[in-house]
């Protein structure tokens, strides 16, 4: 059906508009969003009743057509997508809605926020938590995730691994503080020097001026594959988030759509955790952690099994007394062990905040010990059978 010559020339103008903002952004070339719209609007409107700044902005926009790479980019913005909806006409471009996080990606958690899963580019605010913050509050619809990092090994590996399970993103933003001041870590250099030389036949960065860079979980097929595909920015100590806006609209420009899609031979497989029916007994003995508050100390109760106090293990720390128990040889189970490490920490807790502190009981039994004094441990053992304990 024919377009009226009064709503046509209404949106003429606006359309023309937009689709001189697409016409001029690299980025519409190769999405299909452009491609769809000229197409709507050649089944649309007949050439001869197009006006001319409409008729010239189409000429420009389709002799800049690339073949399409990618449907949509979910831009926050979609200039197509707003001349359509300004002509008043059907057609299949872009909703102008933001593409949302795809479920399952990224496959490792880690410190990020997704923004959409079809944009370009991730940014790694390395030690800056704020920034992060920040930048994700922008909403930028060119960016699909950003994220802190720390280290230099097991850190860029988990960037790397949730990066190249989405071909869509061609460039990862390094930006903010580097970890060297306070970790020695420098896992910012060590990304950009991972991008430019790759790693020897140790799996050690090269180049890389970090503790311990290695890529021991990545194989060397998956760091090929991220330096041929991924473009590294390096901002590193930079915190103005307008100028890493800018870099981030740069790459945007320059985005090619999606890389060829890595088919990663490594499987990390998730396992549901669970408490165990039964419980064993620990043959070393069991414990009473006890705050000492008057003191500002934690103490550490070592019973035998027959119920006869050995030892007291003092220290201002959780670590000062787990340690302490295990070159003793207090202890001999793994599960006691974590069971003890777990109630230390939770009594030096205690102990910095005053808050009332309750020895727990161990999986497989409930708190035995009820309405203790304010402040202080229960004297009985609550750790349960795991430590063989036999409170009275």
């Amino acid at each position: 059906m024919k377009l009226p010559l009064n709503i046509l020339r209404a949106g003429a103008d606006e359309a023309a508009a937009q689709l001189h903002e697409a016409a001029d952004a690299k980025k519409c070339w190769r999405c299909g969003c452009l491609h769809s719209t000229l197409k709507a609007i050649d089944e649309e409107i007949p050439a001869e009743d197009r006006p001319n700044a409409l008729r010239e902005v189409m000429h420009t926009a389709r002799s800049r057509l690339m073949d399409v790479k990618y449907d949509c980019l979910g831009c926050e913005v979609c200039w197509p997508a707003n001349a359509v909806n300004a002509l008043s006409i059907e057609g299949e471009a872009c909703p102008a809605e933001p593409v949302q996080a795809q479920e399952g990606w990224p496959p490792l958690p880690g410190s990020y926020a997704v923004l959409r899963y079809h944009a370009p580019i991730a940014v790694c605010t390395l030690t800056d938590e704020n920034l992060m913050a920040s930048i994700a509050a922008s909403n930028d619809s060119a960016i699909a995730i950003v994220g802190t990092m720390f280290t230099e090994n097991l850190g860029i590996e988990r960037l790397i691994e949730n990066v190249l399970s989405n071909p869509n993103i061609r460039f990862v933003v390094v930006c903010g503080n580097d970890s060297g001041q306070q970790i020695g870590h420098l896992a910012g250099q060590s990304l950009v020097a991972l991008r430019r030389n790759g790693i020897d036949e140790r799996k050690k960065i090269i180049g890389a001026r970090g503790k311990r860079p290695r890529m021991q979980n990545l194989s060397a097929g998956a760091i090929e594959h991220f330096r041929l595909h991924v473009e590294v920015i390096d901002l590193v100590g930079v915190s103005d988030v307008q100028e890493i806006a800018r870099h981030v609209a740069r790459c945007a420009e320059r985005n090619t759509g999606p890389a060829p899609v890595f088919a990663s031979q490594r499987i990390i497989p998730r396992i549901q955790g669970q408490i165990p029916e039964r419980v064993v007994s620990d043959p070393s003995g069991y414990f009473v952690v006890y705050p000492d508050r008057a003191h500002s100390r934690l103490l550490l109760e070592h019973y035998r099994n027959d119920g006869v106090l050995d030892v007291v293990v003092e220290g201002t720390f959780a670590a000062e007394l787990y340690m302490t128990a295990i070159e003793r040889n207090l202890i001999s189970r793994l599960d006691h062990a974590a069971y003890l490490g777990r109630e230390l920490a939770r009594a030096e807790c205690s102990l910095s905040t005053g808050e009332p502190y309750i020895q727990d009981a161990a999986p497989g039994r409930g708190v035995q010990n009820s309405n203790p004094s304010s402040n202080e441990s229960s004297r009985d053992c609550g750790c349960g059978p795991s430590c063989g304990a036999k409170p009275s």
